[in-house]
């Protein structure tokens, strides 16, 4: 009788096809050059991982960059970095924490300041981590809706209110999740913040839209990063049993370290050709590919597009809607034992 824990048998990776477009060398932008030239741009969450990310591609096109985040260390050193694109304009950093509307206006003053007022708005900053949603406390709900929903909020109105002031124009790109649509168990608080964040980009398109002042979404699929958290590394995990690797393999885990981690070339290859091997692209994103999808979708070129949110993952999010995964509680998949109130 066959063993029902043996693990079914390891596929051989699906290699990409032949003929597939080359990507652009490094340092390509995917606008002209100048795009933002005299255009201010102000990105929250701006100092590390995918919103630095989407700054430098702003940088690459000429944008003065204002980057906001809450620790001056990654912030000082994410602007040095900034600065150094070819192409790039000025470059700010603003210690804020957006669940703050004081501190909000203080840091649109002082861009106003030192740059000009910001004619894009990246709201990229969000608070998340897995948790039963019995487990979370009134505390832990309110840290991740107070600054993923409530924050993007307090940005968006203040941005807001100074263009309609002003009367002039603006664009807004809020970066959402795919569980905005579909729910996220082990995430009931990220998945409610951020299905609130898509109805405000579809209900302030209309409200905003006779004033000029577009807002859209932007969806990240898989974008490895070496910012990640812990919890979102762990998640890579979760999603491995339908390769036919296990958990470990699906991580290149050697001697209990992750596959960003691995100390050996071979665990590491085997993380990314199992995380390849869940994508119908057969390859996870590059971040600067996100930072593609937001120069247009704030730009003039995208003058005609509001409301809307693009998903920015290989056709991941489709390819799930498919797959019928055994289905395993989420306590079991964080490791936690039966619930105790």
């Amino acid at each position: 009788m066959e063993n029902p824990s043996r693990q079914p048998p390891r596929q051989p990776r699906q290699q990409p096809l032949p003929g597939l477009p080359a990507p652009p060398p490094p340092g390509a932008a995917a606008l002209p050059p100048g795009t933002y030239a005299g255009q201010v741009v102000l990105v929250t969450g701006g100092g590390t991982g995918l919103g630095k990310a989407i700054a430098a591609e702003f940088a690459r096109l000429g944008a003065d960059l204002v980057i906001a985040g809450r620790r001056a260390g990654k912030l000082k050193a994410a602007q040095e970095e900034l600065a150094a694109v070819p192409g790039a304009g000025r470059v700010t950093a603003a210690v804020c924490d957006i669940r703050d509307p004081e501190r909000i206006a203080e840091v649109f003053d002082a861009a106003e300041a030192a740059l000009g007022p910001p004619d894009v708005l990246v709201n990229n900053a969000a608070a998340n981590f897995p948790s039963p949603a019995e487990d979370l406390s009134p505390g832990a709900w309110r840290a991740v809706v107070d600054i993923t929903l409530t924050g993007t909020w307090f940005m968006t109105r203040e941005f807001g209110r100074r263009h309609l002031a002003a009367s002039t124009p603006g664009s807004i790109v809020n970066i959402g999740a795919s569980y905005a649509w579909t729910g996220g168990p082990g995430f009931a608080h990220s998945a409610a913040a951020k299905a609130g964040v898509k109805n405000l980009v579809e209900t302030l398109a209309v409200e905003w839209g006779p004033y000029g002042i577009r807002i859209n979404g932007l969806v990240p699929g898989l974008f490895p990063h070496a910012d990640m958290t812990e919890d979102i590394r762990a998640g890579l995990d979760r999603a491995a049993p339908d390769t036919g690797a296990s958990a470990q393999e699906a991580r290149g885990v050697r001697g209990g370290r992750g596959a960003l981690d691995a100390p050996d070339a071979q665990g590491a290859q085997d993380a990314q050709d199992a995380r390849d091997a869940r994508q119908p692209a057969l390859r996870v994103g590059a971040p600067r590919e996100l930072g593609w999808a937001a120069t247009f979708l704030a730009s003039p070129y995208a003058r005609y597009i509001t409301g809307h949110t693009l998903v920015v993952d290989g056709a991941n999010w489709q390819r799930r809607s498919l797959v019928n995964p055994e289905v395993v509680p989420v306590r079991s998949q964080l490791g936690r034992g039966p619930f105790t109130p």
